[in-house]
């Protein structure tokens, strides 16, 4: 590594040192290595007494590389980096990433409050390149809880460059984060075709690492509605000939709609919220998310007026674009025409029409789902306690609910963005990365090293009053209190 003494990534600043066994057990060991435990390692690090290690079997750190499109920017602003809500003084803060690369005044003029998907996963990547205790094509294959000494037990397999095994390895541990992210959603209808090699037919996931071969189609299908499905549907618009087109794009939701981004909307990802959306019942919850939808899946104002921009331009000297942009349709089936073309089956949810349309590539900005943790936790499974829809309890803390057995010992296991069904639509959002993983550092050690405001919203998204508002909305509530008493 390079840099000064005394900074991030030379030998003498302070990190974890390898530990591996069981009389000498890791405080922390996390799986997984994206933005989310990529930002507890960070806030972890200036905490000497803890022995951390963060295991990925990726040779380095890459944040969605196939969506990294020229000009899409983040939904959220650059101070949403790995640390800089919990900790603004930290190193590891995205400010203090440009100044190391002398790029600190050309930020500050060009005045930019979201910055490009790039220049995130250039931070990231900065960080994880410095930061002690990653390490990076290691391969977590099971854990296990070992009731003789009390500990965790993982294992691994560490890779060679070529993604081949290479050696084994054990450690052990008190804690856990898991951090193992989500993984590309590909509706039934289409995994056949998805996994034919004849066809392109691939998930937003991968998109720039086929965009010449998707260009050269003929015609072209989107299918989803989301962020991703619109920067794509507009980088693809912006490469094809005027009048030629030849694109279509499909989305099961009633409207190509905008993201909700009002400021008190916002407010659903602030700790104020999370907090009492995991105090309502499991029912309410459940209920609540699939209506949400827009507040994360919605497309940016910006991409929206960028795609109308771009098909009026083509209307200036007369005509339309040949590009058909078409909501509420759900794909019913679909199959391949000859070996090249594919055939979609297509219902329109509010007419009850049905149609065909063929196509020569289909790209399925169909979202992503939370990695199931069954496989790798299968030894854990008799721990572990589940709620009515045998989905993992997570409590306010981030930790799985696990039998006293283990809990008593004090170790736990903690989870980052696998959480949704019991902390809300904030579960993935970068905003509250830094803000969970100083939860969970606050919870492990017993103490604070990480203070975190008592209130974040001016939102009460209850009726009961919350411990966190300020002394005189308490004398207000009070005064009404006498007001009621004297009435009655």
């Amino acid at each position: 590594m390079t840099g000064t003494p005394g900074t991030p990534g030379t030998p003498d600043h302070p990190g974890a040192q390898p530990r591996n066994t069981p009389e000498d057990p890791r405080d922390l060991v996390g799986i997984g290595i994206g933005p989310f435990n990529l930002s507890l390692a960070a806030l972890a690090q200036p905490l000497g007494e803890l022995d951390t290690a963060f295991y990925d079997q990726h040779p380095a750190f890459h944040w969605h590389p196939g969506l990294l499109i020229d000009g899409a920017t983040l939904q959220v602003p650059f101070l949403a980096d790995l640390v800089t809500l919990a900790d603004p003084a930290s190193p590891w803060t995205f400010l203090n990433y440009l100044k190391t690369r002398e790029r600190l005044y050309p930020f500050y003029f060009a005045e930019r409050f979201h910055i490009q998907r790039a220049e995130y996963d250039a931070y990231c990547r900065w960080v994880s390149e410095n930061l002690p205790g990653l390490h990076f094509g290691h391969q977590v294959d099971a854990v296990r809880w070992n009731p003789e000494r009390d500990l965790f037990e993982v294992d691994y397999t560490q890779l060679d460059t070529d993604g081949e095994a290479e050696a084994l390895g054990r450690t052990y541990t008190k804690n856990i984060a898991l951090g193992v992210g989500t993984t590309p959603h590909i509706p039934e209808p289409l995994k056949p075709l998805a996994e034919a090699p004849t066809v392109p037919v691939i998930h937003s996931a991968d998109y720039l690492h086929h965009r010449e071969l998707l260009l050269a189609a003929e015609h072209i299908t989107v299918v989803g509605s989301g962020q991703s499905g619109a920067e794509i549907f507009l980088d693809l618009l912006r490469a094809r000939p005027a009048g030629h087109e030849k694109i279509h794009w499909l989305a099961r939701t009633e409207a190509f709609a905008p993201m909700e981004y009002s400021k008190l909307g916002l407010e659903h990802f602030t700790p104020d919220y999370t907090r009492y959306f995991h105090a309502l019942p499991e029912a309410v919850r459940d209920g609540l998310v699939p209506h949400q939808w827009q507040l994360h899946k919605g497309i940016d104002a910006d991409t929206i007026a960028a795609i109308h921009d771009e098909l009026y331009r083509r209307t200036l000297h007369g005509g339309w674009p040949d590009a058909v942009l078409t909501p509420g349709v759900r794909v019913r089936t679909a199959g391949r025409v000859a070996t090249t073309r594919v055939e979609l089956h297509l219902e329109h949810l509010q007419q009850g029409t049905r149609t065909r349309l063929t196509t020569d590539a289909v790209i399925l900005a169909t979202g992503y789902r939370e990695r199931p943790l069954d496989q790798l936790l299968a030894g854990l499974d008799p721990y572990i306690r589940k709620d009515s829809s045998a989905r993992p309890r997570i409590d306010e803390q981030y930790r799985l609910a696990l039998d006293p057995s283990i809990t008593g010992t004090g170790s736990n296991i903690y989870v980052q963005n696998a959480e949704r069904h019991t902390h809300g639509v904030g579960a993935p959002d970068l905003g509250l990365a830094a803000w969970r993983s100083a939860t969970i550092l606050n919870t492990l050690t017993g103490k604070t090293p990480y203070p975190l405001p008592r209130r974040t919203a001016f939102t009460s998204f209850g009726l009961s009053t919350p411990e966190q508002h300020t002394s005189a909305t308490g004398r207000i509530g009070e005064q009404r209190g006498n007001l009621v008493r004297l009435k009655n």
